[in-house]
Parts: C-alpha cells; structure tokens; sequence
C-alpha cells in the first residue's frame, strides 16, 4: 500500500525535529587523563561541544603518557592518527623531530579565524614549548612542577614549628620525627624528573650541554659532574638503613606512602592536590622544594612537567579550524581557573591565574600556588628553562634503572649517575644521527 503524507503532516514531523540535521565535524583527541582527572576532561570537551554545534570533541583515553604517545605515533603510521593527542614534556624532542606529522599550534590559530596571542600564557610555561624564535609549538594544558608535600600534623606531633625548606632541615626532621617512633620522614615520586632535572634546575646547575639540548641535537648530559647532586643521592641512600627515606616506586606509585600517613614528607607534582585532598585523613600542606645550601645560597627556579596538545597532520582544514576553536575554549579564563583549581595544575594563562586570586581560592587553600611561585621565583637561565632531549622517555628509564640500584645497595650514587649519563649519552647519539 502506498503511503502518502500531507503538507500538515510533513510540517509536523519537522516541527518534532524530523528535519534533516547537518552533522557536526568530529575532533578526535586522545589523551592520557585517567580517573577523576579524565573525568575533567571530559567536563571541558563537553562545555565546547555545547557552546557551539558545528564541531564535537571525542577525548578518548589511551592509558599512561608513554602508551599515548606509542599509539599516536603507531596510529600516524597507519594513517589513522587522531586530530590531537597529549604528550609529556619529555616527548617534546621527538614530537619536534617528527617532520611532517605535527602541525605546530602557532600555525593552527594563525589559519583560523580567531583573535589568539600566545603571549597570554605563561612565560615559564610558554617557553619550554616554544622555538628559539618564539614560537608555540603545542598547547599547554596540564603543566605541573614538583613541590613538598607535608603532613602538618606530624611534623607538629615531632615538634618541627618550621617545615623543612633545606635538605639538611629535612634530615633534621627525620631524627625529630623517629624520637617519636615514626621512622618514614620523607619519600618521593617521578625521581628523574623531581630528583636529578629539578634539583638542577633549582640549584641553577645543568643538565646536559648545549643548554639543556634547546641549543642543539649534539647535546651530551652531566648529571654525573655535579658534586652536590651526586652527595645528597648518597646522603638519601644511607638514610634508608635506618628509614628516614623509603622508595615508594616510579612515577606516582608512593602516593599512598604519603596519603596513608607513612611518610610525613612526599616530593612530587602539585597536580597530586586533587588525590591527596581526596585521600588524606589529616592536615597537610605543600611548599617549596627543599635547598641544599652545599649548591646554592637560594633557589633558581623549578621546571615543569606535565603534558602539552599536539595536533597531527593529515586531516582536513575544516577539521582544523575546529581544532583551533576547541584549543581558544580551553585556553578561556573560567575554564583553565576551574581545571587549575580542580586538579592542582598550572593556570596556563595569566588571566586564569589572576581570576583564581580574584576568586579567593589561594586564600582558602593556602599554598595551592606555590607551583606557580617556584616556576616564577627567578628569570630562567640556560641551566634552568627545562631539558629537550631525544629518547628521553627511554633515558628515564634507565636513570630509575641506576637509582633503584642506589636504594637497594647494589651501587653508590657516583656509579649510579656515572652510568645513568653514559647509557644516556648513548641513546643521544643514537637520536642524533637519526635526526640529522
């Protein structure tokens, strides 16, 4: 039987919505952002899609940072790659390297038609992403720095009226803490990145030459010829005989050394606020990493961590200008305030920074900006504007190879960072002869 339909009726069924809808231009963008974090994300890609209806962001989590970065790259090859995917600072060199897969950000917004200026984001941010000539390269996004957690109630129960802010100040607390009955004073997470990159950034001593490898692929590291590093690893070793400090694991794995009262002290990211405000059952607080007057009489600067967005070649421009409108939404002032304020990362933009004072929120969780305190403390110098090296993700490997050496006592911190530097330099030159 034919079926027919009246003009009433064909206006009713588009009055319910039957009309037909252009569809909106999908975005892929993977990301390494898990639990609440990922949640987060989520959150923000949900605000685009609904401020506007021509594009949809689809974040898709793709496990830790090293697997991100492994299946993007695995999926340009493919030719399947997604539109945007998240790196770690330590991915930059190679992300760098890989010529004709990146579309570098200064020349996304530049295409589109969106009033953007780079200079609205924060300079010690700004410039480990950039190239010599100033130019972004990846979007920040969560960017982080390495601080002093501490649990302020047992450091009052030990009688320490000032939290550590020198390395011997810490050992000091140990022995206050152990006269009574707690052994664990301080743990750390990441070490390569809080441990050696940091602590020579912050005591303005380099990493490699060539300035930290910004000046050229032929950069060689030196982590093994600073004699102040190389005294407070062994320091730190000899004090696990009797548990002053005690290795919880790679990356964040001894969060809970921390969150469970274990250890009264944790060095690791300040983007950590959101877990441990979730996790701890007493007061606790943040603050500059600790000085070891042995290097420095004041801190230079810290440097960051965290990860940036890339955009991947290969995909249409329609595509790209919807790229560039999601990044400006991100890089909005309410938007990057509310993430910083959630998760303990970085404001990127100045104006998130100034908006979150504004808001009152440092005033009711004092010490929320310390991270942007340390990265701020001074004008980088070349020793401490950050690293850019190849292979640096497999070269983190194997310094946490050497240094869980150190802690068990199979070595001294002289070998450990001995070999660390060699099979490191080793993997340099192999970068650079791929790359030139």
């Amino acid at each position: 039987m034919k079926q027919t339909f009246s003009a009433t009726a064909i206006a009713a069924l588009m009055a319910l919505g039957a009309s037909p809808v252009a569809a909106q231009t999908e975005i892929q963008f993977w990301h390494a952002m898990g639990g609440a974090l990922g949640e987060k994300v989520e959150e923000i890609a949900t605000g685009f899609n609904e401020s506007q209806d021509e594009f949809k962001v689809v974040p898709i989590y793709k496990g830790n940072y090293t697997e991100t970065m492994t299946a993007a790259i695995a999926a340009f090859r493919a030719g399947e790659q997604p539109h945007i995917v998240q790196v770690f600072e330590v991915g930059t060199a190679t992300m760098m390297a890989a010529e004709g897969a990146v579309k570098p950000v200064h020349a996304l917004m530049e295409d589109a038609d969106i009033d953007w200026n780079a200079d609205a984001y924060l300079p010690a941010v700004r410039s480990y992403y950039s190239t010599p000539e100033g130019e972004l390269l990846s979007l920040p996004f969560n960017s982080s720095t390495p601080v002093l957690w501490y649990n302020a109630d047992l450091l009052e129960q030990a009688g320490i009226e000032e939290v550590p802010s020198t390395w011997d100040e810490m050992f000091a607390a140990g022995e206050a803490l152990q006269q009574i009955g707690h052994d664990c004073a301080f743990s750390f997470g990441w070490q390569s990145w809080v441990m050696i990159e940091n602590y020579l950034a912050w005591h303005n001593e380099p990493i490699g030459t060539k300035q930290n490898g910004f000046a050229g692929l032929d950069t060689e590291l030196v982590i093994d010829e600073s004699e102040s590093l190389t005294n407070l690893l062994q320091r730190i070793a000899d004090s696990t005989e009797d548990g002053t400090f005690e290795y919880g694991g790679r990356r964040g794995d001894s969060l809970s050394l921390f969150t469970s009262g274990e250890c009264a002290m944790w060095m690791n990211s300040s983007a950590y606020y959101a877990s441990i405000k979730d996790q701890a059952e007493f007061a606790f607080g943040q603050t500059m990493l600790p000085l070891n007057t042995e290097a420095a009489e004041e801190p230079q600067n810290s440097i960051i961590g965290g990860a940036t967005l890339w955009v991947l070649e290969g995909h249409d421009d329609s595509e790209y200008q919807g790229v560039a409108e999601f990044f400006d939404y991100m890089s909005r002032p309410e938007v990057q305030a509310d993430w910083h304020q959630s998760s303990g990362y970085v404001p990127i933009t100045t104006a998130a920074y100034e908006l979150s004072k504004e808001q009152g929120f440092y005033k009711e969780e004092p010490g929320t900006d310390t991270a942007i305190k340390q990265l701020s403390l001074n004008e980088p110098t070349a020793n401490s504007r950050g690293l850019r090296f190849g292979n640096f993700v497999q070269i983190r490997d194997i310094i946490n190879e050497e240094l869980e050496d150190l802690w068990a006592g199979n070595q001294s911190a002289a070998e450990a960072l001995e070999n660390a530097a060699d099979r490191g330099n080793d993997l340099l030159r192999e970068f650079e002869d791929a790359n030139s």
